[in-house]
C-alpha cells in the first residue's frame, strides 16, 4: 500500500496554491512504497488546463514511481490526457485539487483506478 510523508503532501499543496490558477506538476520519488520527495523536471509548462512535462529531461532514476499534478478546477478525477500519461509514467499518480487542503487529493494506479494513499 502506498504512503506519502505529510510534509511532502503539504509541499505539493503549497506549490499548487502558488501556481494557481495554473496547474502544478512534478514526479514522485519513493522508497518501499513511501513517497519522500518530488522531482521537478526542467522545462515543465504549467497552463490553466494542462501540465506539459518535457519527458526527455526525466532522469534515469528508479526511485521515480509516478507523478503528481493539480487540478485548479477542483475536480480530483483524471482527464483522458491524465489517463494516457498514468499508463506510461509509473505506478502511482496523485491529483491535488483546489482549494488544496490536506483532504483535497486522490491517488490512482497506472490503470487510472483510484487507490488509497496513506499520509504519514
Amino acid at each position: 500500500m502506498w504512503s506519502i510523508r505529510k510534509k511532502v503532501l503539504q509541499m505539493i499543496l503549497e506549490a499548487s496554491k502558488d501556481t494557481y490558477p495554473n496547474e502544478f506538476g512534478a514526479f514522485l520519488r519513493a522508497e518501499n512504497e513511501i513517497v519522500y520527495e518530488i522531482a521537478i523536471l526542467p522545462g515543465t509548462v504549467n497552463g490553466d488546463h494542462h501540465t506539459i512535462f518535457q519527458l526527455w529531461n526525466k532522469p534515469i532514476d528508479f526511485s521515480i514511481v509516478g507523478s503528481v499534478h493539480s487540478h485548479p478546477s477542483g475536480a480530483c478525477i483524471p482527464s483522458d490526457a491524465d489517463r494516457r500519461m498514468f499508463s506510461n509514467t509509473g505506478a502511482l499518480h496523485i491529483i491535488v485539487c483546489y482549494p488544496y487542503g490536506l483532504d483535497n487529493f486522490s491517488a490512482f494506479n497506472r490503470n487510472s483506478e483510484k487507490i488509497q494513499l496513506n499520509v504519514l
